[in-house]
C-alpha cells in the first residue's frame, strides 16, 4: 500500500470552495443599498470605475467614504480618477426620494462629469448598469 490517500485533500478543497463561494458576493459591495429592480438587459460593470452610492438615510458615499451632500461637488472636483475618466456610476437605494437623487445628479453635472451610469438590480440578480454612459 504505497498509495497516497487524497480523500482528506479533496474534502478540504471542497470546504474552501464553498467558503469562497459564500464570501465572494459579500466582498463586492461597499455600501448597503436596496437597488431598484428593472428588466434591463445585463451589462457588465467595470470594477475600475468610481461608484457614488446613496443609502436609505440619504447619505452619499464616494466609493466607501461618506461625503456630506453640501461638500459633494468639491469632493468630485478633487477626485483625480473621476476627473480623468469623466465618468461615474450612481447606486441609489430604491426608497430614496426622487428629488434627492436629482439634486445629487445636478451636483455631479456641476462638477463637470459628463458620463453618468445608473446601477440597478435586474429582478434580484447582481448589480448592472442599464444605461452605461447615458447622458442625464
Amino acid at each position: 500500500m504505497g498509495e497516497i490517500n487524497v480523500t482528506p485533500l479533496v474534502d478540504v478543497m471542497l470546504v474552501l470552495l464553498i467558503i469562497f463561494m459564500v464570501a465572494a458576493p459579500m466582498m463586492s459591495t461597499g455600501v448597503e443599498v436596496d437597488l431598484p429592480q428593472t428588466r434591463a438587459p445585463r451589462m457588465e460593470m467595470d470594477e475600475e470605475k468610481m461608484i457614488l452610492s446613496i443609502d436609505i438615510d440619504q447619505k452619499v458615499y464616494l466609493g466607501e467614504t461618506e461625503v456630506p451632500a453640501d461638500r459633494l461637488e468639491e469632493a468630485l472636483l478633487n477626485n483625480a480618477r473621476i476627473q480623468e475618466d469623466d465618468e461615474i456610476y450612481v447606486r441609489a437605494d430604491a426608497n430614496v426620494p426622487y428629488g434627492f437623487v436629482l439634486r445629487v445628479f445636478t451636483i455631479i453635472r456641476q462638477a463637470g462629469v459628463e458620463k453618468l451610469g445608473l446601477v440597478t438590480d435586474p429582478a434580484g440578480g447582481a448589480a448592472t448598469v442599464p444605461g452605461e454612459g447615458e447622458e442625464q
